[in-house]
């Protein structure tokens, strides 16, 4: 069986705070205003997978109002995502991410992303697609207000017999 999620995400950004996009940190003056580190890309990408195993979002995960989330790294909550994933025998087949920002400009920084998010969920960098793109000046992120980000997952549902293997070894 296969399942399809979609995540998205949006936050503001901020002065005096570090950007971290999926899960790196971009040299930028401004970061994003969240309870966690605000990294929008891995919020999308939780979300996606969070709806494709047919669990609810990220804020009934790790509420925002639940002082051991504050300041924490998106990469601690992707890790607790894919072990919910893995418990229940779901195995990402790809995920298709897009963050959605007019500057900083992210071109050198897409490879680190996409092998951090691979890392992060055990799967070759082959199985995630990281891109960037601008609005034209157009909505808040046109304006610079904020960052957002769209993902797409595809899961799979595995056999209970075949053991779990990790391709990013």
């Amino acid at each position: 069986m296969n399942r399809v999620g979609m995540g998205f995400d949006q936050h503001r950004l901020t002065a005096g705070r570090p950007l971290v996009i999926g899960g790196v940190e971009i040299d930028f003056p401004r970061g994003l205003e969240g309870h966690s580190d605000a990294d929008v890309l891995l919020h999308a990408l939780m979300d996606a997978l969070l709806g494709a195993a047919g669990q609810r979002d990220i804020g009934f995960h790790f509420p925002p109002d639940d002082s051991r989330y504050r300041g924490i790294s998106s990469l601690e909550l992707l890790a607790q995502v894919r072990d919910l994933l893995e418990r229940d025998c779901w195995q990402l087949v790809n995920a298709d991410l897009v963050i959605i920002a007019e500057e900083p400009k992210m071109a050198p920084y897409i490879e680190k992303i996409n092998q951090r998010i691979a890392s992060a969920m055990g799967v070759s960098k082959t199985r995630v697609s990281v891109k960037a793109t601008t609005t034209e000046g157009l909505g808040s992120c046109g304006r610079g207000e904020g960052i957002a980000a769209t993902a797409v997952v595809l899961l799979e549902k595995k056999s209970h017999a075949r053991p779990v293997v990790n391709e990013a070894e």
